[in-house]
């Protein structure tokens, strides 16, 4: 049985505050090569896996697409798009075969809930799923890379859920987009933190 090394106690961490205040998504599209090796996005999903889980279910999976399966993902893309938009034009449908094309690696985080006689709400289990999301991100980014949590119209397509083999009760939680950003990411507009503040 492998030992654990315990949990240290919290203490203030000036630089991940700092990285958490100014943490930005960044742009698929203008990700380039290389992105995360094997060894680095073990250790990135690994990251991704330490979130809040009700009784230990992880109730989430992983797709990797890197290499040639961007272009077969793609052309399956291509191919279900022209299919159920044939008034498209032929630039439109490329674009859509395209879209796994904008970063070298992408994690598909799939929902895979877990029945649950104890009663773990599938609820819980969908949010642990989109807390891995933004893991991955994070986990990402630390490690010197660019990440966006983007979903889009392939993730409820029930053609494309069906090539990538979900079952009925999975669902896409996010499609994670990792590689070498070519452009910082710009500023964007927060939220005013008062108005969304109740006090019981």
């Amino acid at each position: 049985m492998t030992e654990q090394t315990p949990f240290a106690l919290p203490s203030r961490n000036d630089k991940l505050i700092e990285f958490l205040k100014s943490r930005r998504s960044n742009l698929a599209k203008s990700m380039e090569e290389p992105g995360p090796n094997s060894e680095v996005l073990e250790e990135i999903l690994t990251i991704g896996t330490r979130v809040p889980d009700h009784r230990k279910l992880a109730p989430w999976r992983f797709i990797v697409f890197e290499g040639g399966s961007r272009q077969k993902i793609g052309a399956h893309l291509g191919s279900v798009f022209k299919k159920k938009n044939p008034d498209m034009p032929v630039d439109r449908v490329i674009f859509e075969s395209e879209r796994f094309l904008r970063a070298p690696v992408i994690v598909g985080v799939v929902s895979s809930p877990v029945d649950c006689v104890r009663g773990t709400p599938e609820w819980e289990q969908r949010l642990s799923s989109a807390a891995v999301c933004y893991n991955i991100c994070l986990a990402a980014q630390a490690h010197g890379y660019g990440a966006q949590w983007l979903t889009e119209w392939y993730a409820y397509d029930v053609d494309i859920l069906s090539e990538l083999g979900l079952s009925e009760k999975e669902q896409i939680a996010g499609f994670i987009y990792m590689g070498t950003p070519s452009l910082a990411s710009l500023p964007r507009q927060r939220p005013v933190l008062a108005p969304l503040i109740t006090k019981y």
